[in-house]
């Protein structure tokens, strides 16, 4: 895992880096932007930026329009309607995510970065000025699977604690991924912390897609052993 974070930056900054840093590393190790991967052609010149919603809307199997993810009912119809499994108990923007994992992520072969997320699955991210059930967050999607997730940090610490609360409660509601509360982080957001933005990038699933292999065991540097 390479994690990092940068001061006076938000997302789309990460965004930029991410890209260039990304498609730079691949020419480097592969010779040039274009890499198997899976019976894949994947391209690091082509990039494709898409909001979750927008995502969901492109590859649902079932019409449904970016208006109608903000309706709770029409949300879980569609779910129902396509047989996947949801704790009713969740909030809506939880709901969004599962729909997503069931829809689109397989779908994103090529590089794509997939963001604004709902404010239920990224405690720590920033809102967006203009929507606050939305926060400044983004995921690279590359060979269908997840390689790094990035945010806006969230620096203000009054609004820290009530996320933190919110996750409390969904916990309580059977969310078992709910954070938990952090007074220490709370404390330390007290003292002061810049605009920031920060990112982890999965270097295994990276090293899995520029050598075309099909499990991560293949290249984990220190993979798990079974006790003898």
């Amino acid at each position: 895992m390479l994690e990092f974070y940068q001061a006076y930056s938000n997302y789309y900054d990460l965004m930029d880096l991410t890209e260039k840093m990304i498609t730079g590393v691949a020419e480097k190790v592969c010779g040039g932007p274009v890499v198997p991967f899976n019976g894949d052609m994947i391209d690091f010149g082509k990039w494709t930026r898409i909001t979750m919603a927008e995502s969901i809307v492109k590859y649902s199997p079932k019409p449904v329009s970016v208006e109608e993810l903000k309706d709770r009912v029409k949300v879980e119809q569609l779910l129902r309607s396509l047989h996947v499994e949801f704790d009713s108990r969740l909030p809506l923007g939880n709901l969004i995510g599962v729909l997503f994992d069931a829809v689109a992520e397989k779908h994103l072969i090529q590089p794509t970065i997939v963001y604004d997320f709902p404010i239920e699955l990224s405690p720590l991210a920033k809102k967006k000025l203009d929507d606050p059930t939305i926060v400044e967050r983004f995921e690279l999607f590359i060979g269908g699977m997840e390689l790094a997730n990035a945010y806006s940090e969230l620096n203000d610490p009054v609004d820290q604690r009530g996320r933190f609360e919110c996750q409390l409660v969904a916990r309580d509601r059977g969310d078992e991924e709910a954070h938990q509360m952090d007074e220490d982080y709370i404390r330390a957001l007290s003292y002061g912390m810049p605009p920031t933005a920060g990112e982890g990038i999965g270097i295994d699933r990276l090293a899995m897609i520029l050598t075309d292999s099909r499990s991560i065991r293949d290249v984990i540097l220190f993979p798990h052993m079974r006790p003898e």
